[in-house]
């Protein structure tokens, strides 16, 4: 279910960290996403989309594989930046697997504008 976020209600600037880490993903290295991904700790994982010939990872997966790989064990956010109006059921479902259910996964445009943010169960 899609939750939006209030237009009045200011963002965390936890939040706008990893969304600007996002952004910055996505243009640095040329890819359709940026991604981003805060701990249980506070530490922060950033990707990008990986499209080679042998593998395809969204930007989001390709972090939350991230954290999972440094030893992370839970998530507290997420956020994607995409063209796209709302992270894909399969991002959603990697963000629900590390973080649970309730997780934020803040959706930018390629802006860095905040569209929507949606709980990962």
């Amino acid at each position: 279910m899609l939750a939006r976020m209030s237009e009045a209600a200011p963002l965390d600037p936890e939040d706008r960290k990893i969304i600007t880490l996002a952004r910055s993903a996505r243009a640095r290295n040329g890819v359709p996403e940026g991604a981003a991904v805060r701990d249980e700790t506070g530490r922060t994982y950033v990707a990008g989309t990986v499209a080679l010939e042998s593998l395809q990872l969204s930007a989001l997966r390709t972090a939350v594989a991230m954290a999972v790989a440094s030893g992370a064990q839970s998530l507290e956010a997420a956020a994607v930046v995409t063209a796209a109006q709302t992270a894909t059921a399969e991002d959603l479902a990697a963000v629900r697997d590390l973080g649970g259910a309730g997780t934020p996964v803040l959706v930018a445009g390629p802006d860095g504008t905040l569209r929507a943010t949606v709980q990962a169960g």
